[in-house]
């Protein structure tokens, strides 16, 4: 007979649940990046001794994935890797142009001095860092945006806008930063700090559709160059 009460039971379904979603993380991580190639298979034994855990949280990630069209089943092959193509990332960046300004107008219209700070504090880190350390650089430009969206009274729209930002910064790993849309992106972020300092949402909003929508063309457009190369590759 077991002597765990409910306090304990529900402590074992919470360290299930986080088992379960780091695992979903770090499989949709490889997949977005390119560590996971594409229709490569994959096997549960093998995805579980990799990740250090047991088959049931690998099972429930791949669902989870499959669902989100990311993983592929195939009956008597099982799971494989789905091609990340152009047209996935163009979807997936057309998310944030529909959510992003939505979610900056709040913040525009009820930035405290102390937001804005913390605004140019992050922002005077990605200028020191200067593209340096592309992973550092990835983190900083995640927390700069969600900065503006963290406090929206609209949690649904801001997990979504969450989640397609976690999507493009995986995908955009694999790929480099032209030296051109680095110029830009340091250029677009003072000039949004400058319009929200102003409280000019109509400013800050073409600012945002500026830069988001270069943004996800930039990311398009590097990924159709690498997936060219390899296939140029795989036929030499």
């Amino acid at each position: 007979m077991s002597t765990q009460g409910p306090i304990s039971l529900a402590a074992d379904r919470e360290s299930a649940h986080t088992s379960s979603s780091s695992i979903y993380d770090a499989i949709r991580h490889d997949i977005l990046s390119g560590a996971l190639t594409a229709n490569a298979r994959l096997k549960i034994s093998e995805l579980a001794k990799r990740h250090k855990t047991s088959t049931n949280p690998v099972r429930e990630a791949l669902q989870q994935l499959r669902g989100e069209g990311l993983v592929l089943f195939t009956p008597n092959q099982g799971a494989r890797v789905r091609p990340i193509d152009t047209e996935f990332v163009r979807d997936v960046a057309e998310v944030g142009y529909q959510l992003e300004p939505y979610l900056l107008k709040l913040f525009v219209e009820t930035a405290s001095a102390e937001d804005i700070a913390e605004l140019e504090r992050i922002q005077d880190e990605i200028e020191a860092l200067n593209f340096k350390d592309k992973a550092r650089h990835t983190d900083l430009n995640h927390a700069f945006h969600e900065t503006m969206y963290e406090r929206h009274y609209n949690r649904v729209a801001f997990g979504v806008w969450k989640q397609h930002r976690e999507i493009l910064g995986s995908i955009s790993t694999r790929i480099p930063i032209a030296i051109g849309r680095q110029e830009a992106i340091l250029r677009e972020h003072r000039a949004l700090i400058d319009a929200i300092k102003a409280q000019d949402v109509g400013r800050a909003i073409k600012v945002l559709n500026q830069h988001i929508g270069d943004a996800g063309r930039h990311v398009v457009d590097q990924l159709r160059i690498e997936l060219t190369r390899s296939a140029r590759q795989g036929k030499g």
